[in-house]
């Protein structure tokens, strides 16, 4: 665990797991963060399929 991971308070962890998760499975589209007081309070994710011809 390196010294930024370990000063993070656990509630902040998991919602940083969460993004690295959603970027990680995510080709084509959009994550939007929604803060409030300066905490995440919400995440939206928009995910696009491209067709082809």
């Amino acid at each position: 665990m390196n010294e930024n991971t370990a000063k993070k308070p656990t509630g902040e962890r998991s919602h940083l797991e969460m993004l690295e998760k959603l970027l990680s499975s995510t080709k084509y589209g959009s994550i939007t963060l929604i803060v409030q007081d300066g905490k995440i309070i919400q995440i939206d994710k928009t995910e696009k399929y491209r067709l082809k011809d």
